[in-house]
């Protein structure tokens, strides 16, 4: 292994001067008006607002939060110029499959600590140990301990690169990978441009996998009574989505550093920004409290607020949106696929059109979940996981012979 390609341990150690710091500045909030009987409809409430910065204030518990993470093995190395930080949970089977895992915006590797040992070790959470997973869970460049960014241009293929070159590093050959949001659109293009080592892709999340304009009559008749209605469906939740939600990704992909001086000094704001998604994006039809643990919320958060990287982490919406593959369909990729489908996730992917461009094995409908089913529904994640790499290790020893 040659310097440039040196892999160096790493633990996460915070100063106390900057909880302190944090403490101080959540005692000092200043809070806005807001309009009597609103809801949700304009963004965070204030009073459930209020209520999780009390708790963050008094309750929580940054240090054992903290002494989580750091009980998974953790490294940093750079590549592309890049520092990124990385977590290696290698499982207790030898004959494991490795499995690089991604997060999205807002999210961090913090989301994976519920499914992190059931995917590892099977054995001890009541499971086959033969569906066991080596794990490599990376921070988007950009992110968190994997932030801030130096220069321009890091959008997903680029990052993909990287990641492929991470895994080139460890010495895994042969892998899957898994992603939802921003690390679906990565493990994707991993999968699609590392076809020779990638064994296949597991999303729960599928870029351009819905409709964007209204579907006309000739395409409608095309389809099955079910499919058809979907389609409506999707179309309809996407319109809603431009309508009431878009407003973020345009900001980010826009202006990110005007956004980041705010989120960047005021913890709050920082807090009211992530708190708004984990709670608009998740299925909180029957936990109208909320559907995420607020412990694994506010680690999130901090994760962003510690390291400063509001803005940097924003980047990657204005790094895409101004790629110079912006706008076009995917590019087809011929890894086998897989979609876990979540009812309350965002956009309502359409098998007809996944296909045009996706090799896809399997698609899996839950009946609840979100856009965070690592921790939202975690069992149901690591079992669609488990069965689909289940079916790809006996043709990974078919070919190995």
């Amino acid at each position: 292994m040659s310097s440039d390609d040196s892999i160096r341990p790493f633990r996460i150690d915070i100063p106390q001067s900057d909880l302190d710091d944090l403490w101080q500045r959540l005692d000092r909030t200043r809070w806005p008006d807001e309009l009597p009987g609103v809801g949700w409809d304009y963004g965070m409430p204030l009073g459930r607002l209020q209520e999780l910065v009390r708790y963050w204030r008094h309750g929580y518990d940054w240090r054992a939060a903290e002494a989580a993470l750091n009980e998974w093995p953790q490294f940093t190395t750079v590549i592309d110029g890049a520092n990124i930080h990385f977590a290696h949970i290698r499982s207790p089977e030898p004959n494991a499959t490795p499995l690089i895992i991604t997060h999205g915006w807002p999210g961090s590797i913090a989301e994976f600590l519920r499914i992190a040992g059931p995917l590892t070790d099977p054995a001890a959470h009541g499971g086959d140990p033969r569906d066991a997973f080596h794990l490599v869970v990376p921070g988007i460049p950009g992110f968190g301990l994997s932030g801030p960014t130096r220069d321009k241009g890091w959008e997903p293929r680029r990052i993909a690169a990287a990641f492929g070159e991470l895994m080139r590093r460890l010495g895994h050959e042969r892998y899957g990978a898994q992603g939802g949001d921003w690390g679906s659109a990565i493990s994707r293009e991993l999968g699609r441009t590392h076809p020779d080592r990638v064994i296949g892709v597991h999303l729960n999340l599928l870029p351009g996998g819905s409709v964007t304009a209204e579907p006309g009559p000739g395409e409608l008749a095309a389809l099955s009574p079910a499919e058809r209605e979907r389609t409506l469906a999707s179309w309809r939740r996407g319109r809603e989505w431009s309508r009431d939600r878009q407003g973020y990704a345009d900001i980010q992909a826009t202006r990110p550093q005007t956004l980041a001086y705010g989120l960047t000094d005021s913890p709050v704001g920082q807090l009211a920004w992530i708190a708004e998604k984990f709670h608009e994006w998740a299925d909180t039809r029957n936990r109208p409290d909320g559907a995420i643990d607020r412990d694994l919320l506010l680690t999130t958060v901090m994760l962003y607020w510690l390291t400063g990287t509001a803005g940097s982490a924003a980047r990657i919406y204005y790094e895409r949106a101004h790629a110079d593959y912006f706008g076009e369909p995917p590019a087809p990729s011929t890894v086998p696929t897989a979609l876990a489908v979540f009812p309350e996730e965002n956009f309502i992917p359409l098998r007809h059109i996944a296909e045009e461009t996706n090799t896809i094995v399997r698609w899996t409908e839950f009946d609840r979940g979100g856009h965070f089913p690592a921790m939202e529904e975690p069992e149901a994640l690591v079992g669609d996981v488990r069965a689909f790499f289940r079916t790809l290790r006996s043709r990974e020893a078919d070919r190995t012979g």
